[in-house]
């Protein structure tokens, strides 16, 4: 990839705050700088919003809901399917985009803008197919008469990781039934959002319908939007913490909220599985975007018999990664977003090292280069009381523990505050349903390493989140229930 197509990549993408349909300058003509997480070099400098920004993009929502929520269903899912039909077009200029701001290797960007333009399509054949309901009452007194109608004005917050499937996976669902939105990337990684929004206005969606606040402020921006009357809604990607934050603001006017919070996935490998389909799988689990994934595999379980044969393929795979700038030719894993998540990665790989852990490959940040990379790692025998199993690591490290039984294996997985995603390899059906009806997790991969698709409803359980993104009841969290009692 030359620098000249790179630069071409970032200088076409608007660098302003989208209100009303214009792009301008924050109020206070605030900027700030976006990284490239492989040089810890700046790409651009994009508008930096602050409050005021905020509250003129609510207006605007607010402003253009009414008429918004009255547009034909029809109408809308077309929109959603010119914009699915320009991101297909324009993947491999995105795919680009989103490398140099985020730092995956760029065919794993080209993927995901191929994941993030199926939500488009599918949620455009979802407008047409919001239901209600006509029935006579059953003492025959009437009839009752049930509707769906848009929520309203919605706060949609995406996360870096993922920074143009998550819009597409809250905005198409907004679209389809008829909200308007305010939308708040990463600051870490706008250019795929604002690249985004220029495209959805060039598929047709009116000016004021959707409305992007790039900021460094969040706080500032987010919770005098949480405060006002006129927001409905809140959709959030990103940590329990925060999650918990936003949770509490929303309840002062009681938002409709949806939080796809953080995950602690367990990849359980049974006596019976196929070696080679659980190694292929957990690579795929663990090495997905980086292991930046809430979806990523955090604590690998394998059967006792297994162990040794398993960790060793485990150990070659990852130890033969090709690691560098996402860019590049060849490259399989990328540099992690930022310092602080590179000092994270390495802080909880010592803690498991000082308690017993074996380094089997990898183990050390990747020292005398610019960027912030940490290479796959694979520990053996790590201990039960090491962070690593309690936190969430997002990065290219892998913690092995051994069990000795389905029980063990099911309460070691179990005993964990989130319950995002799980994922077990057996070659047993009886065993699988076991383990898929036993897990506390909102998901479950069985024999597979990747359990999203717009098809299906994403979300998870406990401390993971509340309700689901995607398939047929994703357009749940855009819409109210109203029933009329007819006197007839």
């Amino acid at each position: 990839m030359t620098g000249h197509h790179e630069r071409l990549a970032v200088e076409r993408v608007p660098k302003g705050l989208l209100i009303g349909g214009k792009w301008r300058a924050a109020v206070d003509g605030g900027e700030y700088e976006v990284e490239d997480p492989s040089t810890a070099q700046p790409l651009c400098a994009v508008a930096d919003a602050g409050a005021d920004d905020a509250l003129a993009a609510l207006d605007t929502a607010a402003a253009a809901q009414p008429c918004w929520a009255a547009t034909a269903p029809r109408e809308r899912g077309e929109i959603l399917r010119a914009a699915f039909e320009l991101l297909r077009e324009r993947q491999d200029e995105l795919a680009v985009l989103m490398t140099l701001e985020m730092g995956k290797p760029v065919a794993e960007s080209r993927g995901e803008i191929r994941y993030a333009a199926e939500f488009f399509r599918w949620f455009a054949e979802e407008a047409v197919r919001i239901d209600g309901g006509w029935q006579t009452a059953p003492d025959g007194d009437g009839r009752i008469w049930v509707m769906r109608q848009p929520v309203g004005p919605a706060l949609l917050i995406t996360p870096w990781n993922f920074p143009m499937a998550m819009g597409t996976r809250k905005i198409g669902p907004a679209v389809a039934a008829g909200c308007t939105m305010i939308v708040k990337p990463a600051h870490q990684t706008p250019l795929s959002m604002l690249a985004l929004a220029e495209i959805l206005g060039q598929a047709g969606l009116p000016d004021g319908v959707l409305n992007v606040l790039t900021t460094t402020r969040p706080g500032e921006v987010c919770e005098p939007l949480l405060r006002d009357g006129r927001l409905r809604k809140l959709s959030f990607t990103g940590s329990t913490a925060v999650g918990r934050r936003l949770i509490e603001q929303s309840a002062a006017n009681v938002l409709r909220t949806s939080m796809e919070l953080g995950g602690n996935a367990p990849l359980i490998v049974c006596e019976d599985a196929d070696l080679g389909k659980a190694v292929d799988g957990t690579v795929i689990a663990k090495l997905r975007n980086n292991g930046e994934a809430c979806t990523a595999a955090n604590r690998i379980y394998v059967h006792a018999s297994l162990a040794e044969p398993f960790t060793s393929r485990l150990a070659d795979r990852l130890g033969s990664m090709i690691v560098g700038r996402g860019t590049d030719e060849g490259v399989q894993v990328g540099p992690l977003i930022d310092a602080a998540g590179r000092d994270k990665v390495d802080s909880l790989v010592r803690d498991a090292v000082r308690a017993g852990a074996r380094v089997l490959v990898g183990g050390e940040p990747m020292a005398g280069r610019p960027g912030y990379f940490y290479p796959p790692t694979v520990l053996a025998d790590v201990p039960a009381g090491a962070r690593v199993l309690r936190e969430e690591i997002f990065g290219p490290v892998a913690p092995v523990v051994t069990f000795e039984n389905d029980d063990q294996a099911i309460r070691l997985a179990n005993d964990t505050v989130y319950g995002l995603v799980s994922y077990v390899f057996t070659e047993s059906l009886r065993r699988g349903v076991r383990y898929a009806e036993a897990l506390e997790t909102g998901m479950v991969g069985l024999n597979k390493g990747v359990v999203s698709t717009p098809a299906a409803p994403f979300g998870g359980v406990k401390q993971s989140g509340l309700g689901r993104e995607g398939g047929r009841i994703g357009i749940d969290e855009y819409l109210e229930t109203k029933y009329v009692a007819v006197d007839v």
